[in-house]
């Protein structure tokens, strides 16, 4: 090849003496390996990223006079049959290496005037806005449940989401004719040796707690639980208790009573009053459903409480004897009250919010109504 590359391919292969494919890789290596030679004499000589670019490009991918147009013409159009394949695919390589070189050089120059001359920053632009992240309505209202009952001597303790039977019902009184041991109530996991399922309430832990401390016992117990419901606006397989115990030496229905005010009163409303009604629980005795006015309309009757003027809270009542003697406790001289609440309809009462879906779906325009 001669020096000049652009006087060497003006010439057919023909010409050029050049018959087989070998040597048509020979000659494509060798414009190669000038042009990165020519690129590498202009980072030395000093020239600009933007000339360096210019002439380059002009010499070697000129669409009239450039280095592979003249290939194109001379070499590629001219060739016999049985050569142009090779010469088309040596001719692509080239020029996709010539156009990634002259990319990565041009880069390199901006990055070292950049570093040079420094990037002046624009304090006329608007400041990024970032948005900051809030408690879940249900984690306020964990925080709410809390903060009541830790108030008047309660603690916060939490368990496992995986519970054996034993500790979800037969301790808590709750016999294996019970409907709640139905399969279509519970998530049942079978173990290599023994069930295991999803509890069903945060109850367990009163059993557990029980075993652990002796009285007085006062705790209150947050977190996820599971039961068989078709999800819909009102149900789902998977919502949030908190469940309460207090057991001493001389806890009365009274105490029990009290507690029950307190908590509406802070959680509803100063004005808030509350009603027992009669109700059948297997580890208390006895045991109440518990209403309070109407937070909407203050007991008068609305569309809420459907015209009634009272909403159901939650379940409770004095713990049944037999619950104590699962965990040797002294029903003679021990008594107590428990209760259990579920966080999202408490939630979504205080709140207005009228689908259980809603708390779960993760759609920010929802989430931000409650900062």
């Amino acid at each position: 090849m001669t020096t000049d590359p652009r006087e060497h391919t003006k010439q057919t292969l023909a010409q050029l003496g050049i018959k087989t494919p070998d040597a048509i890789a020979q000659e494509f290596a060798e414009l190669r390996r000038q042009f990165d030679q020519e690129n590498i004499n202009f980072i030395d000589i000093g020239v600009s990223a933007h000339d360096q670019s210019a002439a380059l490009r002009l010499y070697w991918l000129g669409r009239k006079a450039g280095i592979l147009s003249q290939i194109t013409n001379n070499w590629l159009k001219t060739a016999p049959p049985e050569l142009k394949p090779a010469v088309g695919q040596e001719l692509n390589k080239l020029k996709a290496h010539i156009e990634l070189v002259l990319e990565e050089s041009l880069n390199h120059f901006k990055e070292q005037v950049d570093l040079q001359l420094g990037v002046p920053e624009d304090l006329s632009l608007p400041g990024i806005e970032r948005a900051f992240g809030t408690r879940h309505l249900i984690r306020q209202t964990f925080e709410e449940l809390q903060r009541i009952f830790t108030a008047i001597g309660f603690s916060v303790v939490e368990g496992p989401e995986i519970e054996t039977p034993y500790y979800n019902f037969e301790a808590l009184n709750i016999p294996e004719h019970h409907p709640a041991r139905d399969n279509m109530d519970t998530f049942y996991i079978e173990g290599a040796r023994s069930s295991y399922l999803l509890r069903t309430h945060t109850s367990p832990m009163q059993i557990r707690t029980m075993e652990k401390e002796k009285p007085p016992v006062r705790i209150v117990v947050p977190g996820k639980v599971y039961r068989r419901d078709n999800p819909d606006a009102t149900h789902g397989y998977m919502f949030h208790q908190i469940e309460g115990l207090a057991v001493d030496t001389d806890i009365t229905f009274c105490d029990f009573k009290g507690a029950v005010e307190y908590f509406a009163r802070e959680f509803l409303g100063p004005k808030t009053k509350t009603r027992l009604r009669p109700s059948y629980f297997p580890f208390t005795e006895p045991s109440a459903e518990v209403d309070a006015t109407c937070h909407v309309c203050g007991g008068k009757g609305c569309r809420v409480c459907k015209f009634s003027g009272w909403i159901e809270l939650f379940g409770a009542g004095m713990v049944n004897p037999a619950v104590y003697g699962f965990v040797k406790y002294d029903p003679e001289r021990l008594s107590g009250f428990a209760f259990g609440m579920g966080v999202d309809r408490l939630a979504m009462m205080k709140y207005g919010v009228t689908e259980v879906p809603l708390l779960f779906q993760n759609d920010v325009r929802f989430l931000r109504q409650f900062p």
